[in-house]
């Protein structure tokens, strides 16, 4: 029986979670793997080939790197486990006129929910991912705080973990830069890695086309949802949109209206079919409201706690104020915010550390 700690790490096939592997390797860890499928992907009864992180070709690619690596390699099959939590929410959301973040979603509920369940069945002492992200144990908290690569760090994706599966987490690149993860993997002959081209899309909406999706998820869509009135913020009705679902605040465009100047979408009327359009300006807002709140460097908010926030991934940083309620919590920007979107994950900082984070009321 090895005496090493054992680890499992989740293996996509691509070049970060590949090189994430080796570290673990190197550094002396007895490492197991896991690939796992979670969507196929169909359309107009034609197999279309998926792309990301959890395609077939993606698996069977993790696998043969785990072969030649002599790493053992498991794959799990999660399309039920995956449609039950992930894309059942992510149509409801979208159905109930939110934008929802299913990736925050999928690290949850799959690479530290299921994950961590086969890593207790295979006797692993912890899980490992290639996210660029860091954790640590510091005054009795194991704290989430960002990676070295600013351009790559992910932890905005990771506020829903709990204290629980950050003490179980290790992070190989959270210090590393892309550019030298690509050096790292060109060292050790790994070309194909570094020439690989990466998918930005949703690993379960081909062509970043969502609308398509909710259409195939709901049936009869167009038939119960319908045209519905585009109208401004003072009421009056600007034109008709194709249903509610298929819109996003902050949306400018493919709105299919010409109003003779830059319009977006301010406030999305599920009840009503409603979709409200305005200006730039009507879009900007200060206060906010959080829900399913998930706390990681401090055990409780204190009152008017300072923070910096983010409202989605590429958004700027911006200073705020928390003030916690019963069930929620109030934000406070110090500046206006570009298009607040109810269903999106707010995730606020204090310098590299992420504080905790909730779900945008």
């Amino acid at each position: 029986m090895s005496s090493k700690k054992k680890v499992l790490i989740c293996l996509s096939g691509g070049i970060d979670s590949s090189l994430a592997a080796l570290f673990l390797k190197e550094e002396g860890y007895d490492v197991f793997g896991v690939t796992f499928r979670t969507w196929d992907y169909i359309s107009e009864g034609c197999w279309e080939k998926q792309k990301g992180c959890c395609s077939i070709d993606s698996i069977m690619e993790a696998k043969q790197f785990a072969e030649k690596n002599e790493i053992p390699h498991h794959i799990l099959d999660l399309r039920k486990h995956f449609n039950k939590t992930v894309i059942s929410e992510f149509v409801s959301e979208y159905m109930a006129g939110r934008t929802p973040n299913p990736c925050v979603r999928c690290n949850a509920e799959t690479k530290w929910g299921e994950v961590l369940n086969l890593s207790n069945k295979l006797n692993c002492n912890f899980v490992s991912t290639g996210h660029y992200a860091q954790v640590r144990f510091e005054n009795e908290r194991y704290i989430l705080s960002k990676g070295a690569d600013e351009t790559k760090d992910q932890s905005y994706f990771l506020w829903m973990l709990t204290q629980e599966n950050l003490s179980r987490t290790i992070f190989p690149l959270g210090k590393w830069k892309k550019t030298d993860i690509k050096k790292q993997a060109a060292k050790r002959g790994l070309v194909k890695l570094v020439e690989k081209r990466e998918s930005q899309e949703i690993c379960f909406i081909p062509k970043n086309n969502y609308r398509e999706f909710l259409k195939e998820q709901v049936p009869d869509i167009d038939n119960k949802i319908g045209a519905g009135n585009f109208i401004s913020t003072d009421g009056k009705i600007l034109g008709l949109h194709k249903g509610f679902p298929y819109y996003t605040v902050g949306q400018r465009k493919g709105l299919g209206i010409a109003l003779g100047e830059p319009r977006y979408v301010v406030e999305i009327r599920a009840k009503s079919n409603e979709i409200v359009l305005g200006s730039y300006q009507e879009l900007l807002s200060k206060n906010l409201k959080i829900n399913n709140v998930n706390l990681i460097k401090y055990p409780k908010i204190k009152e008017n706690q300072i923070v910096q926030l983010k409202i989605r991934y590429k958004a700027t940083e911006t200073k705020a104020t928390l003030i916690p309620n019963k069930e929620s919590v109030t934000i406070i920007a110090s500046e206006p915010l570009f298009a607040v979107a109810p269903g999106q994950s707010a995730v606020f900082y204090e310098n590299n550390d992420v504080v905790g984070g909730g779900i945008i009321l």
